[in-house]
């Protein structure tokens, strides 16, 4: 009976078995990145407990309205060109932000090939930092 069932509905069977697989891979995607979401209140704790680095990846005209305080600037078009700026810093932990937090995905990637060990990104971004009330450092 099961059998019978398989062979008339073949083709139901492999679109749920294939939609299946598509709903899980951001899942198995995110478990094997070494990269990890984190949020504000996670980040300050790292940067409390362990010197973690702030790395804003915004453009430029973004960071001057507000960063976060300490926040080391180097925006995600340039991150590629000027990556040895900052490869002092990778013995830390480095948490990677933008204004809503798609951005610095790309950048953590990107960090993570050059070498950083312990990447992060701000989940919700510099937005998010600033609804959790964290101070939000205005540059003059």
């Amino acid at each position: 009976m099961l059998l019978s069932f398989i062979e008339s509905n073949w083709m139901l069977i492999l679109v749920l078995v294939a939609s299946g697989g598509m709903l899980l891979w951001p899942l198995v995607q995110r478990g094997l990145s070494p990269t990890r979401e984190i949020g504000a209140i996670q980040a300050t704790q790292l940067v409390n407990r362990q010197n973690a680095l702030m790395l804003d990846v915004r453009e430029t005209q973004e960071y001057e309205g507000g960063r976060v305080p300490n926040a080391v600037h180097l925006p995600l078009s340039q991150l590629a060109e000027r990556g040895e700026e900052i490869r002092r810093f990778s013995a830390r932990p480095v948490i990677a932000y933008c204004e809503r937090g798609t951005r610095s995905r790309s950048a953590a990637t990107a960090l993570t090939k050059l070498g950083f060990a312990q990447v992060y990104t701000l989940r919700g971004g510099l937005r998010a930092w600033a609804e959790a009330g964290l101070p939000v450092v205005k540059n003059a």
